[in-house]
């Protein structure tokens, strides 16, 4: 089954710690995820940010919202159980615990209006959705993102190819591949290239080198013919690996035909290359940074 959004979570968990135990952090994720039968696949999908997995953080987000209206009580640092409120809460037999169930009391109400003098909107909190607030950040990063990818592309499709395979090469610098800082790579394309584009080392010992494609295409998949002529200027080299970069895409056949090769050929799509480019921020700055905090919970270890 789908793992449920974090409201759905709400009413297991005080069921779960109806027995008046204490419970850890982990029990009350394992007790959620066994009610809904969720998959180990389930259990271990993880944000997108790989920060955590999303049934951690939408136990999480319930757990606290829960707390907040004082229906759960901590009572050790990771600890919890159900309240007296909570208690009365699972006697009336609710079908559904969430949101707008919290609102009836007044210490949640007091928490979700709360704000910051200078800014009067209600409060990023105060949502009603599926996701919790840690999915819903990083599904609009993931947006912004998106959006940014689009963007450089349409800057590389205008850039003159020499500008463009220069950019090929100073990505893979930034990956972490190059010899010494002055021979890091070389860019060969032109007139006599032979189908190859830029040739770098490896590592900084230069045990092995690898040979660049870097192709601006139009909205034309790259198709099978051009690896098979990159396959080749490979063979002449008798190199072993070799990286093709495009703007554009690969053709279904261009992907299975790198595969059978006997050669290690690594295909770069336009989509790729723009997320690597925002990745090891080449071409892109920073716009805006924004710290979310959380309790050190080393820091107030003492005693516990």
């Amino acid at each position: 089954m789908a793992i449920p959004d974090f409201q759905s979570c709400m009413l297991p968990i005080l069921r779960a710690l109806s027995d008046r135990s204490e419970y850890s952090r982990l029990n009350i994720v394992d007790k959620v995820a066994d009610h809904f039968k969720l998959s180990h696949e389930e259990r271990e999908t993880m944000l997108p940010s790989g920060s955590q997995t999303i049934i951690v953080s939408r136990v999480g987000w319930a757990r606290t919202y829960l707390l907040k209206a004082g229906l759960l009580i901590r009572t050790r640092r990771g600890h919890y159980s159900i309240s007296e409120k909570g208690l009365e809460l699972l006697k009336s037999n609710p079908e559904t615990v969430n949101v707008k169930t919290l609102m009836k009391y007044d210490e949640f109400r007091d928490w979700q209006q709360a704000k910051p003098v200078s800014r009067p909107e209600p409060s990023p909190l105060a949502t009603e959705g599926s996701e919790s607030p840690d999915e819903e950040i990083e599904k609009k990063a993931a947006l912004i993102n998106k959006l940014l990818v689009d963007e450089l592309l349409e800057k590389a499709q205008k850039m003159r190819p020499a500008f463009f395979e220069r950019l090929v090469l100073e990505l893979l610098i930034k990956m972490g591949y190059g010899g010494a800082l002055n021979e890091p790579g070389t860019l060969t394309g032109g007139t006599g290239d032979e189908g190859i584009d830029g040739i770098i080392k490896e590592d900084k010992l230069g045990l092995d080198v690898i040979y660049l494609q870097a192709k601006k295409w139009d909205a034309n998949a790259v198709g099978r013919p051009e690896i098979q002529k990159f396959a080749g200027a490979l063979l002449g080299k008798k190199a072993a690996k070799g990286v093709f970069i495009t703007t554009s895409t690969f053709s279904k056949d261009a992907v299975e035909y790198a595969k059978t090769l006997g050669v290690k050929i690594v295909l770069i799509d336009g989509k790729k290359l723009a997320e690597l480019m925002i990745e090891y921020s080449l071409g892109v700055t920073v716009h805006r940074t924004i710290e979310l905090k959380k309790v050190d919970l080393d820091y107030f270890s003492e005693d516990e």
